[in-house]
């Protein structure tokens, strides 16, 4: 199977996000430092692996559909979807919130490209799906360090709710 244009151009973008987010994920784990900062050091590493490997795996394929995968840094620079990370060091606190957000704009990427990508090679929406489940559960994981516990509504005790319980007898 030779990829289309279109197919080609979609995996390039995500191609490019991929890449430039293992760049700025090892900018923030360089740069990172206070509250936390050994576990998001450490969990900065997982996601820059994981990235690492997922951009292997899309630019693999490009060249298993003859498609030629660029990724070199002009290209990247131009091309990303992802927001500049600042320069210099940065609180862990900060830190969460721009790689949680650069996670995100590389999903919504990967999810604005998926339809086309699928509709020519379900084999290559396939890798988009797994790299898609990763890349939410990192932000999932990361957001967590600063997110706050939503509050439950309130929920009637067994007592109040008159279920005969044993507590009474």
């Amino acid at each position: 199977m030779h990829a289309s244009e279109t197919l080609s151009a979609n995996l390039q973008s995500v191609l490019v996000d991929l890449i430039d987010l293992h760049v700025q994920g090892k900018q923030a784990h360089w740069n990172i430092l206070g509250t936390n900062f050994r576990d998001l050091h450490h969990q900065l590493d997982t996601i820059v692996d994981d990235v690492r490997e997922f951009s292997d795996q899309v630019a693999e394929r490009m060249r298993a559909l003859e498609a030629m995968p660029d990724g070199r840094a002009e290209t990247v620079t131009a091309t990303t979807h992802l927001p500049h990370f600042p320069a210099g060091e940065v609180s862990t606190t900060d830190a969460v919130g721009l790689i949680t957000e650069r996670l995100d704009t590389t999903v919504a990427n990967i999810r604005a490209v998926h339809d086309e990508v699928d509709e020519e090679d379900p084999t290559s929406a396939d890798i988009l799906h797994l790299v898609i489940e990763k890349l939410e559960q990192h932000a999932w994981m990361v957001s967590a360090e600063t997110r706050k516990p939503r509050t439950l509504a309130a929920v009637p005790s067994a007592k109040a709710a008159g279920s005969g319980s044993r507590d009474t007898e």
